[in-house]
């Protein structure tokens, strides 16, 4: 069995996670990841909004929430109120180096903060237009660019460069071993009637699972 859990665990994932601007609501002075896009959420006078570039692995846990605080003092206290206006603060974060797309670098080390004022049925996506032009979208209306940055991309999965990687070669050894052993346990197990299929016959069929996945894999690498 545990060599089973070897062959699976050696398979190559299929992302890591997805590079992507995540939207996020800063109401009550911290981040949560927001409920709508910005093409229909309508902030409130007053509201706090964030974007932030970065690969994450999910969309609610683990995507990384603005460097910036949501403070709408700090970023909108300077801005008089205008009469049948609102006033939406926004934080934009480029993100990192590391999470930029190949042969680009985020526009600036930090966030950008502004302060946008709005007809009051304005939606996030306006406030963001407001300040922080261009933007991009796909076809699917997803958000995919934020003053021009990435250039290119939207919401990409994004291979994790950590997962091990067998070659074709080691994975036929861990099925032949793997077949060896089905062998010997059909083997010894042929004396034993009505004792149902044995452990070796579920080890051949993972090692023949696990050669598939290392050849679809390989095959995959060689088209890249």
């Amino acid at each position: 069995m545990g060599l089973v859990l070897t062959l699976f665990a050696a398979s190559p994932a299929l992302a890591a996670g997805y590079r992507y601007w995540s939207f996020w609501d800063g109401a009550g002075g911290s981040w949560a990841y927001a409920t709508q896009g910005p093409s229909t959420a309508r902030p409130a006078d007053g509201a706090v909004l964030g974007f932030r570039f970065s690969v994450s692995k999910d969309a609610a846990a683990e995507a990384a929430r603005p460097r910036a605080a949501a403070d709408f003092e700090a970023v909108c206290g300077g801005t008089a109120p205008a009469e049948g206006k609102k006033r939406v603060a926004l934080v934009v974060d480029f993100g990192v180096p590391e999470d930029a797309p190949a042969g680009e670098a985020p526009p600036q080390a930090g966030p950008r903060t502004a302060c946008a004022q709005l007809a009051p049925a304005a939606t996030a996506a306006e406030a963001l237009a407001e300040v922080a032009k261009p933007l991009r979208y796909n076809g699917a209306a997803l958000l995919c660019g934020i003053s021009g940055y990435p250039k290119t991309g939207c919401g990409e999965p994004i291979e994790d460069a950590a997962q091990p990687k067998p070659s074709a070669s080691a994975a036929a050894s861990a099925a032949a071993s793997a077949s060896a052993s089905a062998s010997a346990d059909s083997d010894a197990g042929s004396d034993s009637p009505g004792s149902g299929p044995s452990a070796g016959l579920f080890l051949g069929v993972a090692a023949v699972l696990a050669l598939g996945a290392a050849a679809v894999w390989q095959s995959r690498r060689r088209r890249r």
